[in-house]
């Protein structure tokens, strides 16, 4: 009879079945990339989104490729375990190798987000490769892999799934590089005074924060085996994964509150970026923290968020672009420490021997990655390859990085689809005999809100002058100038979008396009803009030779 399930052995059954799920959240955590793509490509400049996707996918590629060929060995040296690379050990040791990758990888992928829109990619993957090669495996092997810390203080320093060992440093880590490399053009101006730099898609950056929180379930819940010791761990999966919940929705609704007390307003940026708050501030005590501790720990890292931006921001000076330190730094750091004050009862026997563990991890692992942090970049600052030129810099990453424009058609359709009716009988306007325009050809400017666009179309058709060209621009008048916000941050635009349309005539009196102009782009509000009448010295027709009134 061929074995059943029902015949195997129960111990290889259970590591079997730990084995599947430590697969199956791994592939999970992989997926939290796609998150993180999203959200920092949303709250970077159109002009940068193809520069910050494929950091995303240079980090991913380097890192886990050089985690597998040195990384580990690193982890094993600071460990005292020797150096053992990855590919020297059995094939069945991969499954754990590809477990840690993941996690690598996403402290990796926190610093892209910091120093977006200026880092040279070649800077960026530089680092991406020391990062997994040396100071990742650095922190978990005096963590994770050896004990050190604990060893130190006789407590295990406390860090279930990496709030301050993955998020904590990957977001000190994002700080210190975007403060060697210092801000973005127009981000401060001479007197210190901030400039809002607003993202191009908030969508993005929603969407990629729920990509981030459905990760975030294998990310902690994964961290906890189905069975140790014989016996299913369903104590720990209940409280991992009501903890990770309850932290997150605390998150959010910190930071929304903060913003709210600030600015009047609950800024949907900072709910967003609240939400990862929580997640972090719980990534390094879900298994041990009280009901009633998960309130708080995500409502503290939710409401930090929004103070910590403004005193990095203003007073530091640093330009952190997707708010890597306040969302993973402090975040991380403030769930690890307050360990023995959320625990639940019994967890923690000695509340000052574990403060004091915690104190000293976040302390060691902090110093450790602003220190090589700090002078890998300042190396690649030294010779000249940090920053992009600020040429470069002006017209965009997308371009001068990639030679790509991630938004080709983004305003400059080849088909207009704006409602605007076509009338094939009236393509050719034919002379009536008249003498309109006292015989001149006349050059009918308007300035018109972009929605009005389709009426004048169909407005000027009807008056038989159908040709028109039509730019995108921008500009001010009499329209009062627009006020909007930027995580909780208030800017103002008195540029406005508006069509400018231009429409010359001979045959049909300029008089007649003004109105079907006017009468079509009004709605009685201010911006409805302005219409200009010019005279045409001469017209030239291309392809025909014709000039005067014959070529328009």
């Amino acid at each position: 009879m061929e074995p059943t399930i029902l015949q195997t052995d129960a111990e290889v059954l259970m590591e079997s079945l730990n084995a599947t799920w430590i697969l199956v959240v791994t592939f999970l955590i992989f997926f939290m990339h796609a998150g993180f793509a999203m959200l920092e490509a949303g709250q970077v400049r159109s002009k940068n989104v193809a520069n910050q996707l494929t950091k995303n996918l240079l980090t991913w590629s380097v890192g886990v490729t050089v985690f597998f060929l040195i990384g580990v060995g690193i982890e094993g040296v600071v460990a005292g375990s020797g150096f053992e690379p990855a590919f020297a050990g059995e094939a069945s040791s991969w499954i754990d190798w590809l477990y840690g990758a993941v996690f690598a990888m996403t402290a990796a992928t926190i610093v892209s987000g910091a120093v977006a829109g200026r880092a040279k990619l070649r800077a960026y993957v530089g680092y991406t490769f020391l990062l997994a090669a040396v100071i990742y495996p650095v922190v978990t092997g005096l963590t994770w892999a050896g004990g050190h810390i604990g060893a130190i203080t006789g407590m295990p320093f406390a860090d279930f799934a990496g709030g301050m060992i993955v998020h904590g440093m990957g977001g000190i880590a994002g700080l210190t590089a975007a403060w060697v490399l210092g801000p973005r053009m127009d981000r401060y101006n001479e007197d210190g005074t901030a400039n809002v730099i607003p993202g191009h898609s908030l969508t993005f950056a929603v969407l990629g924060t729920l990509i981030l929180a459905f990760g975030w379930y294998g990310f902690n819940v994964g961290t906890s085996a189905i069975f140790g010791d014989g016996a299913f761990l369903g104590d720990q999966l209940g409280r991992v994964a009501m903890t990770t919940t309850i932290s997150m929705a605390c998150g959010a609704m910190g930071a929304g509150l903060v913003a709210w007390l600030k600015t009047g307003k609950v800024d949907t940026l900072y709910v967003a970026n609240g939400l990862l708050a929580g997640l972090v501030g719980i990534t390094a005590i879900p298994d041990t923290t009280a009901w009633w501790g998960a309130f708080v720990v995500g409502g503290l890292a939710g409401a930090q968020l929004p103070l910590v931006f403004e005193f990095v921001e203003q007073y530091l000076k640093i330009d952190d672009v997707c708010a890597v330190f306040p969302v993973h730094g402090s975040a991380g750091v403030l769930g690890t420490l307050l360990f023995p004050f959320v625990a639940a009862p019994g967890v923690v026997e000695s509340v000052g021997t574990a403060f004091a563990t915690q104190v000293l991890g976040v302390v060691v692992i902090t110093a450790w990655t602003v220190g090589a942090t700090a002078v890998i970049w300042f190396a690649f600052k030294a010779i000249g390859q940090a920053r992009v030129s600020p040429e470069h810099e002006r017209d965009g990453l997308d371009v001068s990085e990639h030679g790509v424009d991630t938004y080709p058609e983004f305003g400059k359709p080849e088909v207009a689809t704006d409602g605007g009716a076509v009338d094939d009988d009236s393509t050719v306007v034919r002379a009536d005999g008249g003498n309109p325009n006292d015989g001149e050809i006349k050059l009918v400017t308007a300035i018109v809100r972009p929605d009005r666009l389709g009426e004048v179309k169909t407005a000027l058709a009807d008056v038989g002058a159908p040709s028109l060209t039509v730019t995108d621009v921008s500009g001010r008048g009499s329209q009062p100038a627009k006020k909007g916000q930027w995580r909780g941050e208030e800017y103002t635009v008195d540029l406005h979008q508006k069509a400018k349309i231009e429409c010359v005539v001979s045959d049909v009196p300029a008089e007649e396009v003004v109105e079907a102009i006017g009468e079509a782009a009004n709605t009685g509000e201010p911006g409805d803009g302005k219409i200009f009448v010019h005279p045409v010295e001469d017209a030239y027709q291309i392809r025909t030779g014709k000039s005067g009134s014959e070529a328009v």
